[in-house]
């Protein structure tokens, strides 16, 4: 027996040194020390032995193990060291050479205007609402002076989820949530995505967006919808920016104007963009009909108001000069990447 613990510690000695990797010394572990290995099967064999031999048999066996295991101890760092070694310079990286530049995102060109509206709006102590793109008739039509049937709504049609639930065709819906809800003064715009079954080309598009405005408060006339809007396009478009209301009907507005905006392409002299008139049409407004404020609980004797619904793609065309609402929707980054 003390010939083969010999023999078993020599080869381990020898062909640990000559390990390669670290899968060979875990190899050569479970073939020297391992349940099923060559000095487990030797110490199986210590029954046999005469009690006077079994104590130094036994103190060499563990010096044998003792040996193997320190062995293999020393080895596998060398190993590991090597290994992290040829890593790393596999893995170096050279400071000096130029990096890779970093694309930088930027806002889209409608939240980049929208941004700018709402900024407006707040500094003239606006609020900004938000509320459901799927709608009730309730909210979408029969609340704003639309009863079924009315001629307006064909001109507003859209996706209906069933005969009383439809995608909203504009956020008037909520001006009308906030008048139930708040009581005047109410100060708002709720811009926001809206819905109608247009076709799409240049200038239309079955999904938009708009940014809605509503005022109630005693003594608010005409001249207040004109000032605020005059103000926004100012700022909008500049100083010298000129807006001008004309006579129109809304069934949700008495009365209603639509506002023109000096054509920003001619300053008003007229050319092919505004058709030769020196405007451009530009949103619909108007003072709230007293149907609507007695609906929401609001007493059309002591309060007034007015509301108006601006494009958000038309007021974004217009400041960026884009002749096609579509370039706005293709995420093409060859355009998007110009503003």
């Amino acid at each position: 027996m003390k010939e083969k613990l010999s023999s078993i510690l020599e080869a381990a000695r020898a062909e640990l040194e000559n390990a390669a990797d670290l899968k060979a010394m875990e190899d050569l572990r479970i073939r020297f020390l391992g349940k099923k290995g060559e000095l487990t099967a030797i110490l199986k064999q210590m029954g046999s032995l005469s009690p006077e031999e079994r104590p130094a048999m036994g103190q060499l066996a563990n010096t044998v193990r003792s040996e193997i295991e320190a062995r293999l101890a020393e080895k596998g760092e060398r190993l590991r060291t090597e290994l992290a070694a040829k890593k790393l310079e596999a893995e170096k990286i050279d400071v000096t050479l130029p990096g890779t530049a970093m694309k930088v995102g930027r806002r889209h060109p409608l939240n980049a205007v929208l941004e700018e509206v709402e900024e407006i709006f707040l500094g003239m102590g606006f609020d900004i609402v938000d509320g459901p793109e799927v709608e009730t008739d309730h909210y979408c039509f029969e609340a704003l002076n639309m009863p079924k049937s009315h001629p307006a709504r064909d001109t507003q049609d859209t996706f209906y989820i069933n005969d009383n639930v439809v995608l909203r065709t504009q956020t008037s819906s909520v001006q009308i949530r906030t008048m139930e809800q708040r009581k005047p003064p109410i100060r708002i715009i709720s811009p926001g995505r809206v819905y109608r079954s247009d076709t799409v080309d240049a200038t239309h598009s079955p999904l938009f967006h708009q940014i809605e405005g509503l005022v109630i408060d005693k003594g608010i006339t005409l001249a207040d919808l004109y000032g605020t809007l005059d103000l926004l396009m100012k700022k909008l478009y500049g100083k010298d920016t000129q807006i001008r209301l004309r006579p129109h009907h809304f069934p949700y507005t008495e009365p209603s104007a639509e506002v023109d905006l000096m054509c920003f392409n001619c300053g008003g002299k007229g050319c092919s963009m505004c058709k030769n008139e020196g405007y451009v049409e530009l949103l619909g407004s108007g003072m709230v009909h007293p149907k609507v404020l007695e609906g929401c609980g609001i007493d059309p004797e002591v309060y007034s108001g007015f509301a108006f619904g601006i494009g958000l793609e038309r007021i974004t065309m217009g400041r960026y000069g884009i002749n096609d609402m579509r370039l706005l929707y293709e995420n093409d980054m060859r355009f998007l990447g110009q503003f």
